[in-house]
């Protein structure tokens, strides 16, 4: 990758194939890809970016909370992973914590709309 940017190679040709752009921050180490495709980045300011691993899209973004009584420089994301069903993300984040996120049951189509 680059400091704001993920990049997609091909593993066995060693090409090159996309860019995910959309990071202010650099992305360190926290990258996690599900069985559906999607693919999350985490950033050091703790952004989250949610991509379609196949199209590039980036279709949802959020931003951690730090611990009450941390500093806003202990907002970064070092790691994170999806548990081996696909549906929760673990993150491990600067502030000393590990923050497990579930999807939202009631999300739909009119209450979270994608804009492609």
């Amino acid at each position: 990758g680059a400091a704001d940017t993920l990049k997609k190679w091909g593993g066995r040709d060693g090409r090159f194939i996309k860019n995910f752009t959309g990071h202010n921050k650099s992305v360190i180490n926290a990258l996690a890809l599900n069985e559906d495709g999607v693919l999350l980045s985490a950033a050091d300011d703790g952004t989250m970016n949610f991509w379609d691993y196949h199209s590039g899209y980036c279709f949802q973004k959020t931003t951690t909370i730090a611990q009450p009584g941390s500093l806003d420089a202990e907002n970064g994301i070092f790691a994170a992973g999806f548990d081996l069903t696909g549906t929760r993300l673990i993150t491990c984040e600067a502030d000393k914590s590990i923050k497990i996120w579930r999807q939202d049951e009631e999300a739909s189509e009119l209450s979270h709309p994608v804009d492609m």
